[in-house]
Parts: C-alpha cells; sequence; structure tokens
C-alpha cells in the first residue's frame, strides 16, 4: 500500500520556461557585477568564465561521489583561484542571492502540479520533495514562489544535507520523517541516474516523469535503470497509485 509520495523539484513539479544556457551566463554576470559592486577587484568576463568551469567541475564531482558541495564553496574556491582571498561572507551571500534570484524568474509550476498535489493530499497521501541543489535558500523560495509550501512535508535540499540524490540516506531521511517503510512510498522524478536509481536502492517504487527528460543524462541510463512506472504528465500520478493500490482510478 502506497501511502507516501516524495517528488522532485525541476523537469517534475517545475519547468524552466527560459533558454537554459543564456540565463545562466546572464546569472553568472550578475553574479560577477554584485561581487565587484562589493569591492571585489574582478574582470567580470574571466570571473563568470572561470566560475562556469568550477561548476561544471563539481557538477562531474558529484556524479561519482554523491555529496553535495554548496554554491557558496564553490565560489570561495573560483575566488580563491583568481587570487581573491577573505571575502566577507555576506558579499557571498548577496552575490548568490542576486545571481539565484535572476534564475528563478524562469521556473513556473507545470499547469497540473497544484490540482494533482491538492488530490494526492486530499486521498491522504504523504507528500514531501527531495531536491538536488547547490543552494537551499534557491529552493526554498522556488517552493514559496510556485505556492507549493502547504503540500510539501518535509522539504530536503542536497545543499542543507551535504548528500545528493541517488545516496539512500537523502531517500531514508525521508522515511524517517514519516515512520513508514520504503515499501509504503514511491519516489517521482525525471531523472533516472538520481530519483530512479536512488529510489531503487532505498527499496521504494519509481516512478518517471517524462515531461522535461529527453537529455543525455536520462538517454545514457535508459537500458539500464528501468523505473516501475512512466507518466508523461504529472496528472496520471493519482489513477497510477490507486491501481497499485488496488482501487479504482477515479
Amino acid at each position: 500500500m502506497i501511502k507516501g509520495v516524495i517528488l522532485d523539484l525541476g523537469g517534475t513539479v517545475l519547468h524552466f520556461e527560459g533558454e537554459w544556457r543564456d540565463v545562466l551566463a546572464q546569472a553568472r554576470a550578475v553574479l560577477a557585477a554584485r561581487l565587484k559592486a562589493g569591492g571585489l577587484d574582478l574582470d567580470e568576463a574571466t570571473f563568470s568564465e572561470t566560475y562556469g568551469r568550477y561548476v561544471e567541475q563539481f557538477y562531474r564531482q558529484h556524479q561519482h561521489d554523491w555529496a553535495e558541495y554548496t554554491a557558496a564553496h564553490i565560489l570561495r574556491l573560483c575566488l580563491k583561484d583568481m587570487g581573491v582571498a577573505g571575502v566577507p561572507d555576506a558579499l557571498i551571500e548577496e552575490g548568490l542571492r542576486a545571481m539565484f534570484l535572476d534564475e528563478e524568474s524562469w521556473w513556473r509550476p507545470f499547469d497540473d502540479t497544484l490540482p494533482t498535489l491538492q488530490r494526492l493530499h486530499a486521498e491522504g497521501y504523504r507528500l514531501g520533495l527531495i531536491s538536488n541543489a547547490s543552494d537551499e535558500g534557491n529552493v526554498q523560495r522556488l517552493i514559496d514562489n510556485a505556492g507549493l509550501r502547504p503540500w510539501l512535508d518535509p522539504v530536503i535540499v542536497s545543499a542543507a544535507v551535504g548528500i545528493r540524490k541517488p545516496n539512500p540516506r537523502i531517500f531514508e531521511m525521508v522515511l524517517e520523517s514519516w515512520g513508514l517503510p520504503p515499501e509504503q512510498v514511491v519516489m517521482v522524478g525525471d531523472t533516472l541516474g538520481a530519483d530512479i536509481l536512488g529510489a531503487q536502492f532505498s527499496g521504494l517504487r519509481s516512478v518517471w516523469a517524462t515531461m522535461e527528460a529527453d537529455n543525455p543524462a536520462n538517454a545514457a541510463h535508459r537500458d539500464h535503470i528501468i523505473p516501475d512506472a512512466t507518466i508523461a504528465t504529472l496528472s496520471e500520478l493519482p489513477d497510477l497509485l490507486a491501481r497499485w493500490n488496488g482501487a479504482r482510478p477515479k
């Protein structure tokens, strides 16, 4: 009997409406400008390029060790490499907040996200969220901006706990919060190598949400990470769970 549903954030309950590369470039330019305005001696173009390389380096790293490296940590390493040390914490936080706020304006809930969460909640399911992200504040603001807060408890962000999906421990945190065994919980996400593999490692059922799942990372895993079910819209989820629980879909 499925009693709990863990959701991923980006690509599962939220979608990105901009051109990702352009938005990232603009956001990093905002970060560079804010740091320079705060008194750092930076060439903005050089910084943006260097910071981008650091972000890519750590993205590749956490694919192997399932550890989270926060945006603040990465930024400090980048600045140190550029000969800029002793940067006040307040300036680091201010710069990153400005960068992420620039990106956040491009995220929107799917049209069926809120109706689906409302229906699942009304049907008695526990709902939580796990997000792989380098900045906890970024995720918490996205949740509030989209009006998702009333439906999700707990919300676990990898930046806050130091580990990422598919590490089983991050799934266990939700199970412990709910007091549910893994066989009573399903993970719903768009990333085979994080959401679906993590669910399998943790003994959860898995649902692959394919609304925005057409990317090289998923293509590389498609033949050997097999979800228990696949949905093309989030609104398919309640009826799927009803079938698994032996009930007649509404």
